[in-house]
Formats: C-alpha cells, sequence, structure tokens
C-alpha cells in the first residue's frame, strides 16, 4: 500500500513538472480532465464501474477546462480593449485640456 501511494505521489510530481513548458489552453484543458478523471472515477466506483465514470470525467473535464480557457480568454481581450478606450479618452481629454 506504501508504495501505491508513493508511485502515485512521484506521478503526480512529474506530470506537474512535464506541465511547465504548456501554454495557458493545453495547461488548463489538461487539469480540466484530471479532475474530471478523478471525479468520475470516485463517482463510478460508487456506481460499480470506476474505469467507465474516469473516462466519462476526463471527456467532460477536458470540454469544461476548453470552455473556461475560451472565458478566461474572452474576459481578457474585453479587459485590455477597455483599458486601450480608456488611455485612448484621457489623452483626448488631457490634450484638449492643455490646448485650451
Amino acid at each position: 500500500m506504501r508504495s501505491r501511494i508513493a508511485t502515485i505521489g512521484v506521478a503526480g510530481a512529474l506530470v506537474l513538472t512535464g506541465c511547465s513548458n504548456m501554454t495557458q489552453t493545453q495547461q488548463r484543458t489538461l487539469s480540466g480532465g484530471a479532475i474530471g478523471a478523478a471525479g468520475g472515477a470516485v463517482i463510478g466506483a460508487i456506481a460499480g464501474n470506476a474505469g467507465l465514470g474516469a473516462a466519462a470525467g476526463a471527456g467532460a473535464g477536458l470540454l469544461g477546462g476548453y470552455a473556461y480557457d475560451s472565458y478566461e480568454k474572452s474576459k481578457e481581450a474585453s479587459y485590455q480593449k477597455g483599458y486601450q478606450a480608456g488611455a485612448t479618452s484621457t489623452k483626448k481629454k488631457s490634450s484638449t485640456s492643455a490646448s485650451q
């Protein structure tokens, strides 16, 4: 039992280390898949088929992670658009005030 826990811990550490060169989209999608697989395995074990639950959870998690990444990118783009509009508006007000 101890060696199984140690193996899982080492495997988890290697997986997390491997994520360092991934894009945010890849990280969020993979994280969603892993979380979905874990949750699906638990629910599947209760229902009697942990493997099927893990597979279904991983699929749902991958889609969820990708959807979350799309949402975050949209939010960042909206922020940047608003920031640029505010910066442009401030420059116009400054130049108008200086010329008067």
